[in-house]
């Protein structure tokens, strides 16, 4: 397993997968390991996969200093791993809550990205709210499903500010393209992986300073793409649109039938990300 030294000494872990153009991943949750991106869809037969395992997580050291792991302070991890593999300047991809990461890292380093994925992105670092109708219209495109009516009914109380932590549970169908038994096991299977300690403390206060941080991305003159899963309730297509408009040069695509996790959806994913970074 490659390891490398966090500015701090922490011990860091990355998994190395693929061949062709190495794209630095950074996994969501937040603060859980990277093994759930596995190939990303396929990406790993055109792309030489840099999957971080975050500070506390899959197989990294848990740090001395708990407050290392908010957001803000994660960023100099990933420009150490990128001193580490000798890169001049990195494609980037963040998913989820690693959009974030990947955001405050274009802030603090904009030299050092070449591109940026960001695949349903999470938005805190930005300052973007989802409007409750938002998660709402995506999630009834999946009315036709069987466990549609008690998981939009607790979709309902979340985005009421009503959610318990058994209506948030209930509405994980909407997370995913398919609900199915693997998709199920995948669901339980992150819970398990995350770091809750680390999670509580990523968003922390002082993590983010959105009016400085969205001054920047209107600066980066890179290419971005944002990918939305037509049915994403966490990310919705106007919110990625929404996003990807902070961007000089940023391209939006949204892909149909797919969820918050679009590579297990729909073999367009890896093609999108390919054609993008190829262009």
């Amino acid at each position: 397993m490659p390891t490398f030294l966090a500015p701090d000494g922490t011990e860091l872990a990355y998994h190395a997968s693929g061949s062709g153009a190495p794209l630095l991943c950074l996994p969501g949750g937040p603060m859980q390991d990277s093994a759930y991106l596995g190939d990303l869809g396929g990406l790993a037969a055109r792309r030489r996969l840099i999957r971080l395992d975050p500070r506390g997580t899959g197989a990294s050291a848990v740090p001395a200093d708990p407050a290392s792991y908010r957001c803000d302070r994660l960023v100099e991890d990933v420009e150490a791993l990128r001193r580490h593999l000798g890169l001049d300047a990195v494609d980037l991809l963040g998913h989820s809550a690693g959009a974030n990461l990947a955001a405050l890292y274009v802030t603090r380093h904009p030299g050092r990205a070449a591109r940026l994925v960001l695949v349903t992105p999470g938005t805190a670092a930005v300052g973007l709210d989802t409007p409750p109708e938002e998660r709402l219209a995506a999630a009834r495109l999946r009315s036709g499903e069987p466990w549609f009516d008690p998981a939009y009914a607790a979709l309902e109380e979340v985005t009421a500010g009503r959610g318990t932590a058994e209506a948030f549970g209930a509405v994980a169908p909407f997370f995913h393209g398919t609900w199915d038994g693997a998709a199920r096991e995948r669901h339980a299977e992150n819970d398990r992986r995350r770091n809750d300690e680390a999670a509580a403390a990523y968003g922390g206060e002082g993590a983010y300073d959105p009016p400085a941080t969205r001054a920047v991305l209107a600066g980066f003159d890179r290419p971005v793409l944002v990918v939305a899963g037509q049915g994403d309730v966490n990310t919705p297509p106007p919110t990625a649109a929404a996003y990807a408009a902070l961007f000089p040069k940023a391209e939006l695509a949204v892909l149909a039938g797919a969820g918050h996790f679009p590579w297990h959806d729909t073999e367009d994913f890896a093609g999108t990300v390919d054609a993008f970074l190829t262009t």
